[in-house]
């Protein structure tokens, strides 16, 4: 019984360990997502860095909220992107099946959205002559 006791002790100090975690993130990225947002920011790149930081700490409820704020934020500036978000976020925390980009729908936004959406190519396609000079190529 005593090795019972001390793992549940050592499970106990993890986890408050990761509440104290959980609470320096929100101090950290709160701010920023609130910056973000008031100021109307279209820097994709600090957006898609606040996403991937935050998505670690989504099954934290708080977390979770400012990640969906700063999506639909962020999905007037690149759907697709927000729609990997989405799906990322559901891969790692949620039992829900993944979402394409054609499907966003499930997002609250206007029709001229979703039309964008559908209008996006999904991938970028290549033809030979676009590697030519490329290592591990065939065209030269």
């Amino acid at each position: 019984m005593k090795d019972y006791d001390t793992l549940v002790e050592s499970v106990s100090a993890i986890a408050e360990q990761m509440r104290g975690l959980q609470a320096v993130a929100m101090a950290q990225y709160t701010p920023v997502v609130e910056i973000i947002i008031a100021t109307h920011s279209h820097d994709v790149r600090q957006i898609e860095h606040t996403l991937d930081g935050l998505l670690d700490f989504c099954a934290y409820e708080q977390a979770l909220l400012l990640y969906r704020r700063l999506c639909r934020h962020y999905f007037d500036i690149d759907p697709a992107a927000t729609a990997y978000y989405i799906n990322a976020y559901r891969e790692l925390w949620d039992s829900e099946p993944s979402i394409d980009p054609v499907s966003v729908q499930m997002i609250d936004r206007e029709p001229e959205a979703v039309e964008r959406i559908k209008n996006t190519p999904p991938f970028l396609e290549l033809d030979g002559s676009d590697a030519k000079g490329l290592i591990g190529t065939d065209g030269e």
